[in-house]
């Protein structure tokens, strides 16, 4: 699960820095900005969304990191 988010989290990162450097939505460019194909953009903001804030829980996670 938390690769699943981190991997969510860097794709909207991505997103947003193309959308910060070039105004270029990616997202929006792959599933279209059309009726239909803008609710599966939409739908993939909110499962980044929710990635995000699953991910807070990881700040405050402890962590045992195992020595060789």
């Amino acid at each position: 699960m938390k690769k699943l988010a981190l991997i969510l989290i860097i794709v909207g990162a991505i997103n947003w820095g193309l959308i910060g450097l070039f105004q270029y939505d990616l997202v929006a460019s792959l599933f279209g900005g059309g009726s239909q194909a803008g609710m599966i953009s939409r739908i993939i903001y909110t499962i980044v969304g929710i990635a995000g804030l699953a991910s807070i829980a990881f700040l405050f996670k402890n962590e045992q990191r195992q020595t060789a």
